[in-house]
């Protein structure tokens, strides 16, 4: 069953220790939106796939982050989100990667959803039929002597 959540409120998200981010909910007006930003266009056709995800992801991070908290300057200074900040932000391997995983494959997963089956009631075969038939032994024939 698809949940819906009709709040549509911003919601915290732990991306690596003392490191998290408010972020707008994954609809289809924000995912539309990114794909259309202008960064993600000026992707070179020749780019990587993984280039491509590079561009989409600080694109979609710039529309989404709200707020955070556990990031700082150099000098250890609480920084406020801005572009440039959250394009540094997601440079750093393990935060790309926990963003990827706690938010952008969320919206991913309605995809999957879709392919799942029911599961039969006593494991993987328990509802269906056999379909092949044992093959007949041949007659016998008596023979002649």
């Amino acid at each position: 069953m698809l949940t819906l959540d009709l709040t549509n409120a911003p919601r915290w998200h732990d991306l690596a220790p003392g490191v998290r981010v408010q972020l707008r909910p994954l609809t289809t007006a924000l995912m539309v939106a990114t794909r259309s930003d202008p960064a993600v266009d000026a992707v070179p056709e020749e780019a990587s796939d993984e280039e491509r995800a590079v561009a989409f992801a600080k694109a979609l991070a710039r529309r989404a982050v709200l707020a955070w908290d556990g990031i700082g300057d150099a000098e250890g200074n609480p920084v406020d989100p801005s572009p440039e900040a959250i394009d540094a932000l997601l440079d750093v391997w393990p935060i790309f990667e926990a963003f990827q995983l706690t938010y952008v494959s969320k919206g991913l997963l309605l995809e999957q959803e879709k392919n799942v089956s029911a599961l039969s009631p006593n494991g993987p075969s328990a509802g269906a039929s056999a379909t092949a038939k044992p093959a007949r032994k041949p007659a016998r024939t008596a023979r002649r002597g």
